[in-house]
């Protein structure tokens, strides 16, 4: 003798069908957990500093400068960075000019030979190595970062200055 399957028990011991799928409750309640979950997603934004956005900036320029020299060299020929304090843009070279943030206070002190007007001015890298030198200077409120470039030997170094 067999005993019946009893199939489509709920867990609250009444049978149920299948297909009876979900309740209203249910479907209310995974709804608002999605909703959220994507409100957290959506909202969330990475810390962000005055601070960090200065030192990002200046770690640009340092490359930028880095690039400029690394061309002079392998073009043997001088390649300049030149920087527009007015319109908070430089240019490499040739290449197109890029944007610097609004925000930032930016200043220049390079050779007199070197600057074409009171905003606007030159750091050109030779193409034995060496540069006419200078220091871009960045600042958002207190904090300052100065971005030096060694007569010398074109060497680019990034520093706070307090």
């Amino acid at each position: 003798m067999t005993l019946p399957i009893e199939r489509g028990i709920s867990a609250g011991g009444g049978r149920g069908d299948p297909a009876d799928g979900f309740t209203l409750i249910e479907l209310l309640v995974v709804l608002a957990v999605i909703g959220f979950s994507l409100a957290l997603f959506v909202g969330y934004r990475a810390p962000w500093s005055r601070s960090l956005g200065l030192h990002g900036t200046a770690a640009e320029l340092a490359s930028e400068l880095r690039l400029a020299r690394s061309q002079a060299i392998a073009d043997n020929r001088p390649v300049a960075l030149a920087l527009d304090l007015a319109g908070h843009r430089y240019r490499v070279g040739n290449a197109l000019p890029q944007p610097l943030p609004a925000s930032l206070s930016i200043g220049l002190l390079t050779v007199d030979g070197e600057k074409r007007n009171a905003s606007a001015g030159d750091i050109r890298f030779n193409p034995d190595g060496s540069s006419t030198g200078g220091r871009i200077t960045l600042a958002d409120g207190s904090h300052r970062v100065a971005v030096g470039v060694d007569w010398l030997t074109g060497r680019v170094t990034v520093a706070d200055e307090h």
